[in-house]
């Protein structure tokens, strides 16, 4: 897969990723589609950092097999952290 595929792909999974993380976090969050993508690939590094830490693939795991379980729940949960961190850094812009 070359690069244009590789940036294809991330979007793809950026806003899947994301839109599942908008969908459990709680409350209303006044991001646009391509926010939630961006955040949402964003995400996807934190938690791939994160199962790093825990002894996992780490990032290098998220670019082999992005579509297994284990990869999609630590992709969730870094776009969790990030959308909560992005709530707090903009919670009292208008």
């Amino acid at each position: 897969m070359g690069l244009i595929g590789a940036i294809i792909s991330w979007i793809i999974i950026g806003g899947i990723i994301g839109l599942i993380a908008r969908a459990l976090m709680p409350g209303k969050q006044a991001m646009g589609l391509g926010l939630t993508i961006v955040l949402g690939v964003i995400g996807a590094i934190v938690g791939g950092f994160i199962g790093g830490l825990l002894g996992g693939s780490g990032v290098s795991g998220i670019m082999s097999n992005p579509w297994s379980i284990g990869t999609i729940v630590l992709a969730v949960v870094g776009a969790l952290i990030v959308m909560v961190i992005y709530g707090l850094a903009t919670k009292n812009r208008v």
